[in-house]
């Protein structure tokens, strides 16, 4: 079944130790991990895939980062302009895909991935 555009498909979250996070979320709720070099662990078996930041802080970020998919980082990335939305990391490539990352009317910054 193809990503849905526009749902949440990842969630990102800004840890401190990633050892003592993946030994906590692995016996507690059994989550699985696939480390992406040592500031980056990704995890499933939680509903919805998601990972953990060491770099959150450096990003500016303090909280939960949640991912949107859109097939066209370049079309929502116009949307999300026009929408009067600033774009605080445009799009860049990860192992993965390609993502960017803005900030909602709030101020809640959010991402945006594609393949």
């Amino acid at each position: 079944m193809p990503i849905q555009d526009n749902s949440i498909n990842y969630i990102e979250f800004p840890a401190t130790d990633m050892e003592k996070t993946r030994q906590f979320y692995g016996a507690a709720f059994g989550w699985t991990f696939v480390d992406y070099g040592p500031a980056y662990a990704s995890f499933s078996g939680a509903g919805v895939d998601g990972g953990f930041t060491l770099d959150a802080k450096a990003s500016g970020s303090t909280g939960v980062l949640v991912v949107l998919y859109h097939h066209d980082l370049e079309e929502i990335e116009l949307k999300v302009k026009a929408l009067g939305c600033e774009v605080v990391k445009p799009i860049f490539s990860f192992p993965g895909g390609r993502r960017l990352h803005f900030a909602d009317p709030n101020g809640n910054e959010l991402a945006i991935w594609s393949e």
